[in-house]
């Protein structure tokens, strides 16, 4: 199963999640159609499967990004570094979990899988935002970590697509923008 799902990770991201057929997936896996079969029925099905071991990834790196983090203690490029790092890493190292969850028509089965991990994050990311801006009321916080997450994933496709230097690079340009963003928090106005 974790072949399929492998191959269908490399299928969905070179060529979506619409395209990608079930044909495909068993070849790139290297099993026959009635081998996969035996263990997806569909390919919402491997969709399912390989989007729960996305989520459970994703939540490992938001723990290692976020766990045990004394943000109080910590510059904004601290911080950054701490959160930014590991999930641009996460999201280069599977680039089938962008075909599956950056699809504004997402399936509702996968929204489902996604919407404990989005609201952990959205979590972790408004205590962070207390140690930065400790004046910022509750409902400021939610805002600007809703504002900053979104800063993260119009940003995400520019880093990922650069490769190499210009990949650090662009890295660099996504700390920048969200450094200008966050560092206004605790400013009046």
């Amino acid at each position: 199963m974790a072949q399929i799902l492998d191959a269908a990770a490399e299928v969905f991201a070179g060529s979506g999640y619409e395209n990608a057929t079930t044909n495909a997936i068993a070849a790139a896996a290297g099993v026959s159609p009635g081998s996969l079969y035996q263990f997806f029925p569909n390919k919402e099905a491997i969709a399912q499967a390989l989007a729960a071991r996305f989520v459970s990834q994703m939540g490992e790196a938001h723990q290692g990004a976020f766990a045990d983090a004394d943000w109080a203690a910590m510059t904004l490029d601290e911080m950054l570094d701490r959160v930014v790092d590991p999930i641009v890493a996460f999201n280069a190292a599977n680039p089938g979990f962008k075909a599956l969850f950056a699809r504004a028509d997402m399936p509702a089965g996968l929204t489902e899988a996604a919407r404990p991990i989005q609201a952990a994050l959205l979590g972790r990311v408004e205590t962070m935002i207390a140690a930065l801006a400790p004046g910022l009321p509750p409902d400021g916080r939610t805002r600007a970590a809703v504002v900053g997450i979104q800063i993260f994933k119009a940003m995400l496709p520019l880093v990922l697509a650069a490769e190499g230097p210009e990949r650090a690079a662009m890295t660099a340009e996504l700390k920048r923008v969200l450094r200008g963003y966050l560092g206004s928090l605790g400013s009046p106005g």
